[in-house]
């Protein structure tokens, strides 16, 4: 165990372990990163690394800082756009929330009124539904998703779909 009897001892302490510093300060980057996870923290965080890297071989703190600096920014403009992009990969081919449901067999949990709206059970969720013809449609049928306006779906009869 360290005791320091003056500010002058733990100074020199800390300026000669600097790289303990760096890596505290890479360490708890990451986690902010799993906080966050967009990959922006994580560009200091390897900043930081190259830091102490730095400071393990001896450069002064102002160099240890600009290292710091300049290896966060570039980073920032080199490292994180590829990983953004492999984490979205494929993200624009994928349907999210109620685009998904395109398609989809449900069930009428709900009578639909002629011109009306009912409900449709689809996964376990309830749906508010419009039949696509006008025509009414009754509970317990089989219906197929065919289109949606905001969270309303739009359904036909699945004996009517070839």
């Amino acid at each position: 165990m360290l005791i320091f009897f003056n500010n002058k001892d733990m100074i020199d302490y800390f300026a000669s372990h600097l790289w303990q510093l760096w890596a505290l300060v890479s360490f708890l980057c990451l986690i902010l990163e799993l906080t966050n996870g967009d990959f922006f923290i994580i560009c200091f965080a390897i900043g930081a690394v190259c830091a102490a890297v730095a400071s393990a071989f001896g450069l002064g703190f102002y160099g240890q800082l600009a290292i710091f600096a300049v290896c966060s920014v570039l980073s920032l403009f080199f490292i994180r756009p590829s990983l953004v992009r492999r984490l979205h990969q494929g993200a624009d081919e994928r349907p999210s929330n109620a685009d998904a449901l395109m398609g989809r067999v449900g069930t009428v949990s709900q009578d639909i009124q002629a011109g009306g709206y009912g409900r449709v059970a689809i996964d376990g969720d309830d749906w508010k539904a419009v039949s696509a013809g006008g025509v009414a449609i009754d509970k317990g049928a089989k219906v197929r998703v065919v289109g949606r306006e905001s969270i309303i779906i739009t359904v036909e009869p699945v004996n009517t779909i070839s």
